[in-house]
């Protein structure tokens, strides 16, 4: 699928999602609108989403100097428990092959050995065989074995992945699911970000990892990294664990496992590997409150006038709600709306302007703010570094 054809079907979807005409959705009017933008689908938008991010992975890396990693592929893992789950997967492929092969090649024997061989076929039966204790042993206890050995692999990796963690250097980072965005909030550190996971790169000779502490605030959701580690489930009024070990930097994405609603698959995860020195300092800029900008006053009256501090929080200011992303350090972030897009100009006006025609089905409504309020607020919000 070449880039206009891949256009022509984003600007159908967006149509058909948000009853704006096909013709200004198409081609040209879907780039003005959505400049590096992703597909607002409302639903089956996994394949276009997976198409989009392809096509955007590099445009996704702007701002940042790690390494972009795009294609989540559980056969090249960058983390302890990813490593654990692939090697338990090639045994399981390599066992399954040899099945395969035994199986389908004494089935092609048997087809070429006992085949028909034209007039001369006397049509006489193979030799009939019953009750032979070799013959039932034979297909009877192979497989067996391989169970037993497949479970008895399987409990060991389960226990590996789950035994409780006791190094107090590990970093602990409470992560919660919401529809659709993510929360991740650092207990010792006292830092609460959204969307964006950064944690420091390990050398693999301390030990230490990063445990994850899952939460749910409405629904059933899944956490799911694949080159870092398994998939978990976040569910409501339970705690799960996990943890990552992670050893090369970069960016890596992940996605929700579990289908929680119409953005379900817009609910995206960047975990950002860095250097421990790197981590040290974001966690420093985080701690820090923003500077106060006198040139974007008028966008943070506007920002507190319109209610938007009854569901973000901002340090420093009055607003300190908790049922939207924490927008602190908003401007820090390399993307909006859990992933849907870069934080860019364009698409922050837009989301500003209805959030309904960047993300269909997300919970923050149309605040029907007229242009120079958006533009104020978008001036404000890029100040929150």
């Amino acid at each position: 699928m070449n880039c206009v054809d891949t256009q022509g079907l984003l600007g159908e979807r967006l149509s058909r999602s948000t009853g704006v005409s096909q013709e200004r959705c198409q081609k040209g009017k879907l780039r003005k609108l959505f400049p590096g933008g992703p597909p607002p689908a409302r639903s089956g938008a996994g394949l276009v989403t997976l198409l989009w991010l392809a096509q955007g992975a590099s445009a996704w890396a702007q701002g940042s100097s790690l390494p972009m990693r795009p294609i989540q592929n559980i056969f090249e893992p960058h983390s302890g428990p990813a490593d654990t789950l692939m090697q338990i997967a090639v045994l399981t492929m390599v066992i399954c092959a040899g099945i395969f092969l035994i199986v389908g090649g004494l089935t092609v024997y048997a087809i070429w050995r006992y085949r028909r061989r034209g007039p001369e076929d006397d049509n006489a039966e193979p030799p009939q065989v019953y009750g032979s204790a070799a013959i039932e042993l034979a297909w009877a206890v192979p497989p067996i074995l391989i169970v037993v050995v497949l479970a008895l692999v399987t409990a060991r990796t389960i226990g590996e992945l789950r035994a409780p963690r006791s190094n107090p250097n590990d970093l602990q980072v409470v992560v919660v699911g919401h529809r659709y965005w993510w929360e991740f909030r650092y207990p010792k550190e006292d830092i609460v970000t959204a969307n964006e996971l950064h944690v420091p790169v390990d050398d693999r000779k301390t030990g230490e990892v990063t445990q994850l502490i899952l939460h749910s605030a409405d629904t059933n959701h899944g956490f799911w990294v694949p080159e870092l580690g398994g998939k978990s489930w976040l569910v409501p009024n339970y705690e799960n664990t996990m943890f990552i070990q992670p050893w090369d930097a970069g960016v890596y994405l992940g996605n929700c496992t579990v289908l929680c609603g119409d953005q379900h698959a817009n609910m995206l995860i960047r975990v950002i590997v860095e250097s421990k020195e790197d981590f040290q300092k974001w966690v420093a800029d985080q701690k820090q409150v923003p500077p106060q900008n006198s040139t974007a006053d008028q966008g943070k009256r506007q920002f507190i006038d319109n209610s938007c501090g009854s569901c973000h929080r901002i340090t420093g200011t009055v607003a300190d709600g908790v049922f939207g992303p924490d927008l602190t350090h908003f401007a820090s972030r390399q993307t909006l709306g859990s992933g849907v897009a870069p934080n860019d100009d364009a698409n922050l006006r837009s989301w500003l302007q209805d959030p309904q025609v960047l993300k269909p089905g997300c919970l923050m409504p149309n605040m029907k703010l007229k242009e120079a309020q958006v533009e104020q607020i978008l001036a404000y919000l890029k100040t929150l570094k």
